[in-house]
């Protein structure tokens, strides 16, 4: 039997849910995923984390993970999108508030749909990441290597882990970010 692909998961959550708190939610959302057919779940410290973007909202409680799903990424985002809804969950705006977030981030050393498409959502300017979503799932997600409330619980469970197109490893791109982003990524106490 194979063992699927690794995947990254970043997950964030700035409303509490019908579970309660966002730290909460994280809990029972990684158990939820931990129940959807994923193995070698490997979850990162909670972090407490200004809104993006700024002023959007409370802060957040970040997370990532890092896990195993025989299956391939559309399935395994079908199955994340399911688990939102289930804590209460409506894409209505893009970078809006939320009682559960689950991003898939990459998918080992795959680029999807194509270098080509990845490569129009990279270097797609600011003002229109705000405006515009793509239709397909673009992996790895384009923003990752500006984000450090992706990047520092991601660190804790793929600090190796390469980008197939930037060629950095998530150390070298956390190191990369101005030192304040990454200094208000706040491990939470447990």
């Amino acid at each position: 039997m194979t063992e699927g692909e690794t995947y990254l998961v970043a997950l964030g959550a700035n409303l509490p849910s019908s579970v309660g708190s966002p730290e909460m939610t994280l809990r029972r959302g990684l158990e939820a995923l931990a129940d959807e057919g994923v193995s070698d779940l490997r979850p990162s410290r909670f972090f407490a984390t200004p809104c993006f973007p700024a002023g959007a909202g409370p802060d957040y409680v970040n997370a990532a993970a890092s896990l195993r799903f025989v299956g391939g990424a559309e399935a395994l985002l079908s199955r994340l999108h399911a688990i939102e809804a289930q804590f209460g969950r409506a894409r209505q705006e893009r970078w809006g508030q939320r009682t559960l977030d689950l991003d898939l981030i990459a998918a080992g050393v795959q680029v999807l749909p194509d270098a080509a498409t990845f490569g129009h959502w990279l270097d797609l300017a600011p003002e229109h990441q705000r405006r515009r979503a793509p239709e397909r799932l673009i992996l790895p997600h384009p923003r990752l290597q500006d984000r450090a409330f992706v990047l520092v619980p991601l660190a804790d469970v793929a600090p190796d882990w390469r980008h197939p197109v930037l060629g950095q490893t998530v150390r070298e791109m956390l190191a990369a970010l101005p030192r304040q982003d990454v200094e208000a990524v706040v491990p939470l106490r447990s």
